[in-house]
């Protein structure tokens, strides 16, 4: 089964990383999910809550803001100026 490798950064560090096999964020054009085959795409994050559905595990919620989202090759990257684990 694909799954997507993930890791979610503030300014001064790494909030969460794993695999994950879904991720919604809240961009400037709205909503958007990520499954594994994903186009590439660079959005920019609204402020929000980055939802995360590790392979294994609970799953995760992060509170972001200030930052872009990147896809690429079933990599998502997550950086943020602010973030943290809420959930």
């Amino acid at each position: 089964m694909a799954e997507l490798t993930v890791s979610v950064v503030s300014a001064d560090r790494e909030v969460w990383s794993g695999t994950a096999k879904q991720i919604v964020a809240r961009t400037t054009e709205g909503e958007i999910g990520i499954l594994p085959g994903h186009e590439p795409i660079l959005g920019i994050l609204s402020a929000g809550e980055v939802r995360i559905t590790p392979v294994s595990g609970a799953p995760l919620t992060a509170r972001a803001e200030d930052g872009f989202l990147s896809v690429e090759n079933d990599t998502v990257t997550i950086v943020a100026g602010q973030a943290e684990l809420v959930s």
